[in-house]
């Protein structure tokens, strides 16, 4: 189905910065209202776009020309991202997370839905209260885990990956506390014993754990259909008797899945 909105075009100077209330900033070209959504067009020829809730942006602000090295970070816990916007990770940047993943025990899966949330695989991330690169580590957390260069791509996933797994360790393994910690620190979760009632680290946690498990089910799609192709492969070159058990095989399999 689909609904109408009414479109409301506003005035806006070109790169201007729109500053949300979790702390991140978005510069943009030019931005509309749709329903209670503000879309913030991020290039002149507005093919990239972000949605942010309204009451999300706190105030608009003149931008400020940086070398695009240092652009700010893109992508928020509650904002959703258009076509191309932002980039994903290169064939080197996987390496790095599976060779930490391996280290630390976790799932790379996992650390690369950490990665997409906190900076949308934006090396150069810098948040407005100072979290910067892939991990987004604050200054204090990054020297505490030895990590030199927040913005050295190996060294901050190697950071926030020892990170994670602490607190890991420290939460019994529970994901969803874990990742409240990540977010808005361990010393929340223990004072509410739960996910801490803040929109920006519910939204975090559920925008996390909804690309984890959509990474596992397509893993799963994935190994289904290798395996029945490798059955109905072999159902082709068996005997009849031999036809009937890949099939009872493969029926197995799916019906377990």
């Amino acid at each position: 189905m689909m609904l109408a909105f009414s479109l409301g075009v506003l005035p806006c100077f070109a790169g201007e910065v729109a500053v949300l209330k979790n702390g991140f900033s978005i510069k943009h070209e030019r931005r509309e209202v749709v329903g209670d959504i503000t879309r913030l067009y991020v290039n002149a020829d507005g093919s990239s776009f972000v949605d942010v809730p309204t009451a999300e942006i706190e105030h608009y602000e003149a931008a400020v020309d940086e070398p695009s090295s240092r652009s700010r970070l893109p992508v928020a816990a509650s904002l959703s991202v258009s076509r191309g916007f932002p980039a994903r990770p290169q064939s080197d940047l996987r390496a790095v997370v599976n060779e930490a993943s391996g280290r630390y025990r976790l799932d790379p899966d996992l650390v690369n839905s950490v990665i997409k949330a906190e900076s949308g695989f934006n090396v150069h991330a810098v948040s407005r209260k100072g979290a910067q690169g892939l991990m987004q580590l604050m200054p204090g957390t990054a020297s505490q885990l030895g990590v030199g260069n927040s913005f050295d791509a190996q060294a901050n996933v190697e950071g926030g990956t020892k990170y994670l797994r602490a607190l890991m360790e420290k939460y019994n393994f529970d994901m969803v506390k874990a990742l409240a910690a990540y977010n808005a620190g361990p010393h929340r979760v223990d004072q509410f014993g739960r996910v801490p009632p803040y929109y920006e680290t519910k939204a975090y946690v559920a925008r996390v754990v909804r690309d984890f498990n959509k990474k596992k089910m397509a893993e799963a799609a994935t190994t289904k259909g290798r395996a029945t192709k490798v059955a109905n492969s072999g159902s082709k070159q068996s005997t009849p008797a031999a036809s009937q058990n890949t099939q009872a095989k493969a029926s197995s399999i799916h019906v377990s899945e």
